[in-house]
């Protein structure tokens, strides 16, 4: 059975865009899985320590075969090939890959919890879902919208594409 997931990245160090990029076409190449769609990349503050550079993040929505937690073990791979490396909690990272929608499941385990448990209070997540997806719930019916609304302001903007050189 096929399922629509949304994955979120994020990055803030060595080139954090190109790591999105690279991580969005590492993504579309999963077995039994299609990129569906990929939203704009946006920079934030960092949540947790304020010492570090802001974070550049982005989702995607994929349509997979995968069961939830060998897709996570997918994406746990796809962070460790970037040089993924947790030092400290909400620290810098080359490459933050969450599972954050799996269909309409929700998982709570030792492993993963999904739907992603900041999801609500994370205006760099919900951003990127509703540029995906705008009609978006929760599997508990809660609107992306809604929660948006309400999002703690975490001076998200909107990075322009890169085209061409100078």
């Amino acid at each position: 059975m096929t399922v629509m997931v949304y994955v979120g990245l994020g990055s803030n160090l060595e080139d954090p865009a190109g790591q999105l990029a690279r991580a969005v076409s590492e993504l579309a190449n999963l077995p039994d899985t299609t990129l569906q769609a990929q939203s704009p990349f946006y920079a934030s503050r960092p949540v947790g320590p304020q010492n570090q550079p802001d974070f550049v993040n982005g989702a995607v929505a994929l349509a997979t075969k995968l069961p939830a937690h060998q897709l996570l073990d997918h994406l746990q791979a796809i962070e460790q090939a970037h040089g993924r490396e947790r030092l400290q909690h909400w620290g810098p990272r080359t490459l933050d890959l969450d599972l954050l929608i799996y269909g309409n499941d929700s998982i709570c385990d030792e492993r993963l919890t999904v739907p992603h448990a900041q999801l609500a209070e994370r205006d760099f997540v919900l951003q990127p879902l509703l540029d995906l997806n705008p009609e978006l719930t929760l599997p508990d019916g809660r609107s992306l919208q809604a929660l948006r609304r309400k999002c703690p302001d975490n001076r998200l903007r909107l990075l322009q594409p890169q085209t061409g050189s100078h």
